[in-house]
């Protein structure tokens, strides 16, 4: 008996789904493209939220900012929801093995009683920072147009809930899981007088209602200020003084902020380049908060920095000027 296998090819009707194939053409798309463009709901809302019945549930007026084709602001990490929870899961197992090492070597609990209040001063707190970081990006993923630019602060608003959990780890560290170190980091959030101003403008920034003022407010100017100072010149002058055990644990931080960065950049600049009367708005929210923030970290600065906080406040300030350059802004300058 003979068996005869016969393949037979099926042409398909279309390589890919109609919306992505109006934007690029009939061909197979790549799994970004599939879960970002074109998807953002436009019609048949139904109502007007009750909330705000001068604006439709989702809005392109939520913004002063204006753009022909919102899908411009693509994120150059192509990432998607399967994209990024791999990359994450991979990333914490190495975080993990970070805190295993410090934990069993005991790099932090070891370190003279003033280096450990020295962390804990300057660095524990900061876990309130990112958790405003992440109702500020949950606000832009509730309330912006464009699924390149909400399925990205999603995404980066479960990011900083991670990062302030990695800070409190920093913290039981430091105080051998005892959890003195988390209760003293608030009081210094909540009362201390070096901290209240940076408080002030996280606080402030939370109650803003314009979504991408908030995005450059929080990941352009707030960020590059403040992880520069803490999780950089701080941590280099820790380390000098007292070895690379905290450089150790922080070495996710920084690297996810560098990751980020690109992200930014690639939302910001377009924007920029849109319109004049984009780039004048965005050109006035940075100069605002750029201002604002630079004077609420001054007085935290000279805390943890000792005499140089002024001059290394001014270094990162020149660092973040340079940067709103290339993004097609001006430095007017800030005095510190």
């Amino acid at each position: 008996m003979t068996v005869e296998i016969r393949v037979q090819a099926v042409k398909p009707l279309r390589n890919t789904f109609g919306h992505i194939a109006r934007r690029f053409g009939d061909k197979a798309a790549s799994r970004y493209q599939e879960g970002t463009y074109d998807i953002q709901s436009e019609v048949n809302h139904h109502y007007k939220p009750l909330w705000d019945q001068e604006r439709d549930l989702y809005d392109k007026r939520r913004t002063a900012v204006e753009m022909r084709d919102w899908y411009a602001l693509k994120d150059p990490r192509q990432y998607y929801y399967g994209s990024w929870t791999i990359a994450r899961a991979k990333q914490q197992d190495a975080v993990d093995r970070q805190m295993e090492f410090a934990e069993k070597r005991e790099l932090l609990r070891s370190l003279p009683e003033a280096a450990r209040k020295a962390i804990v001063f300057a660095l524990v707190p900061l876990r309130h920072f990112e958790w405003g970081a992440n109702t500020n990006m949950c606000m832009v993923s509730a309330y912006g147009w464009g699924t390149a630019v909400t399925q990205a602060a999603s995404m980066a608003t479960m990011d900083r809930l991670g990062m302030a959990q990695h800070i409190s780890r920093l913290g039981l560290l430091v105080d051998g899981n005892l959890g003195d170190s988390l209760v003293q980091a608030k009081n210094y959030w909540t009362d201390h007088s070096d901290w209240q101003p940076l408080r002030r403008e996280v606080e402030n920034l939370m109650a803003c209602r314009d979504w991408f003022e908030v995005i450059l407010a929080q990941t352009l100017i707030a960020d590059s200020l403040v992880y520069a100072l803490f999780f950089n010149h701080f941590d280099s002058k820790f380390s000098a003084e007292n070895g690379p055990g905290l450089s150790t644990v922080l070495d996710f931080l920084t690297r996810w902020h560098d990751e980020s960065n690109k992200w930014v950049d690639a939302v910001v600049k377009p924007v920029v380049a849109e319109s004049e009367s984009n780039r004048a708005q965005l050109q006035a929210w940075a100069d605002h908060w750029r201002t604002a923030f630079l004077s609420a970290l001054s007085p935290i600065a000279q805390g943890i920095m000792g005499p140089i906080g002024r001059d290394t406040l001014a270094e990162i300030n020149t660092k973040l000027g340079t940067r709103l350059v290339k993004l097609g802004l001006q430095d007017h300058g800030v005095a510190l």
